[in-house]
């Protein structure tokens, strides 16, 4: 397989904004700020991630239905610190540095109020669901990459270099098929 020549030879998912305006897709503005590493790399521990973020999303479903004591708001504190613990254990570096920016702190001799509970909760599936959403883009973008090479392949291969219904253009000496 081929590496391609320049940028214009790489296919690319276009985004566009609700106001009309064409933005890169999720993979491509993780490969834009990380070109080394591909998105779905960044997951070493893709199972483990899904589970977390699978219980972590039940969490909030709980908390938004019941009301906390205290001791049950500790409680979810700590369970809140050790997703993210055992979160930071299934990601890259580069996840995991993002992870940290965007997540609210709990002190140890603080007891978080409901509404904290929540929103850090919220916040933390919402991460997870755009991390989920862009290495389905990143699946589905390399799918599509080997779709066209393999289209491509198969054009080259056929008779007369390229010629007939994959390759664009009738064969020589034969009649182009269009009658009037």
């Amino acid at each position: 397989m081929s590496e391609p020549t320049s940028d214009a030879d790489v296919p690319r998912l276009l985004v566009v904004s609700q106001d009309g305006s064409a933005v890169p897709a999720p993979a491509e503005q993780a490969a834009e700020e990380r070109p080394d590493r591909p998105v779905t790399e960044l997951v070493e521990q893709p199972a483990k991630v899904m589970r977390i973020g699978s219980m972590v999303k039940q969490l909030l479903e709980e908390v938004r239905s019941a009301p906390l004591d205290e001791a049950s708001r500790v409680r979810l504190r700590q369970v809140h610190a050790t997703s993210l613990k055992e979160l930071e254990d299934g990601l890259a570096p580069e996840l995991i540095e993002e992870l940290e920016r965007i997540t609210l702190p709990f002190t140890d001799d603080e007891v978080p109020s409901d509404a904290e509970l929540r929103v850090a909760q919220a916040q933390l599936v919402g991460w997870l669901e755009g991390l989920f959403h862009g290495i389905q883009t990143a699946m589905f973008v390399q799918q599509m990459e080997a779709r066209a090479a393999m289209e491509a392949q198969a054009r080259r291969a056929l008779p007369g270099g390229g010629s007939g219904p994959l390759g664009g253009g009738e064969p020589e000496g034969r009649p182009t098929g269009q009658y009037l």
